[in-house]
């Protein structure tokens, strides 16, 4: 089959992917900056043969995609920080009751309503489940166009097939940013005949009743430590990262989307100047998180440097990783602030230089 190549803003090509995925019913509530993605999905989810809602609430919204899902469809929302939060309850619930579905963060700067400039401010919420009880969420992130569309059709497989709910993390700038994708033909998906766990009778299959309630001793720690075995396949089957001029790096940078972009670039310059030797490990997994990889990459070299558009969030990932086995430096922006290529090569000549790790949070630039 052919492929088409097109210029779009992101989160316009989350929604395209989306539907291209076999997305038929999406529920969602708008705030900035993922508002096109809503806008998308309204205009092109009818053509699909699709439903789109704009509930009256994000915790509607949220709770229609349990629905939806429960009934086999290949569901979806959308949201930034303040308004994933307010889903989090609905998505402890999916996690409880295994049912498979798919959102996005578009990352705004916090806490609170902070600002709609890009952040990475919301990792903890993403990769510690962000709600109550024991749960994990796959979280993909993207730090191009493509891989928006990519990950998306990714996400909704991985969702499936381990009846479970997965996000991609990005940010203001991917969801604004305009780059060309290339989309592949839609998905002919009958979630109807896949899904034999889903309720109704219809087909032939047996009644159903999907729930996150177990309230009879013993079959709640069942069942968490049947999520648990789940969770481990997950950590074991699907760890994505992306390695750059690792060889014979001085200096490791850890960095995802925006920031990892910024990050990549910084390897090419300070090469080319001989600065220092840069390397690059790129979480495409942000849960499981490819700490196995960050190990022994960083064990060898003995010096990381994590840049993320946070105070630091990642950043304690990649010191469980490391075990006290290297020197793990921190650049961090938050509040919408971005890392500059100088700021990263001067921070990692600085932590190479300075035989201790150290923190470095350059402030505003304007």
């Amino acid at each position: 089959m052919s492929e088409k190549r097109r210029l779009m803003k992101g989160n316009e090509a989350i929604g395209e992917a989306a539907i291209r995925a076999g997305c038929r019913f999406y529920a969602g509530y708008p705030i900035t900056p993922q508002n096109e993605l809503t806008e998308y999905m309204a205009g092109h989810m009818p053509e699909a043969g699709g439903t789109f809602v704009q509930a009256e609430s994000e915790v509607a919204a949220i709770n229609m995609i349990y629905g939806a899902a429960a009934a086999a469809a290949r569901a979806m929302t959308s949201s930034s920080g303040p308004g994933i939060s307010l889903k989090q309850e609905g998505i402890s619930y999916m996690c409880g009751s295994e049912l498979p579905c798919f959102y996005a963060n578009i990352v705004r700067g916090g806490p609170g309503l902070g600002n709609i400039a890009p952040a990475q401010s919301d990792y903890f919420q993403a990769t510690r489940g962000g709600g109550h009880g024991d749960y994990r969420v796959i979280v993909l992130a993207p730090s191009t166009g493509q891989e928006l569309v990519d990950l998306t059709m990714l996400g909704f497989d991985l969702a499936d097939k381990y009846r479970n709910p997965a996000m991609i993390l990005g940010d203001g700038i991917l969801g604004q940013m305009m780059e060309p994708v290339v989309l592949r033909e839609p998905k002919q998906y009958d979630a109807a005949t896949k899904k034999d766990w889903a309720l109704g009778n219809s087909g032939g299959r047996d009644r159903h009743m999907i729930t996150s309630v177990r309230l009879a001793p013993g079959t709640l720690e069942t069942h968490n430590l049947h999520l648990m075995e789940k969770y481990n396949k997950i950590e074991e089957e699907e760890v994505r990262y992306e390695l750059t001029a690792c060889e014979d790096a001085d200096v490791v940078l850890v960095a995802y989307g925006t920031a990892a972009r910024v990050a990549k670039s910084a390897v090419s310059m300070a090469r080319e100047a001989n600065e220092i030797k840069l390397g690059l490990i790129r979480p495409l997994t942000l849960w499981p998180f490819p700490g196995k990889v960050v190990n022994e990459i960083g064990r060898d070299k003995q010096h990381v440097l994590v840049v993320e558009m946070s105070l630091g969030q990642m950043y304690d990932d990649v010191l469980l990783s490391i075990c006290g086995e290297a020197q793990v430096s921190l650049l961090g922006h938050t509040g919408g602030g971005l890392p500059t290529e100088r700021e990263i090569i001067e921070t990692a000549k600085k932590a190479k230089g300075s035989g201790k790790p150290v923190k470095v949070f350059p402030g505003p630039s304007v």
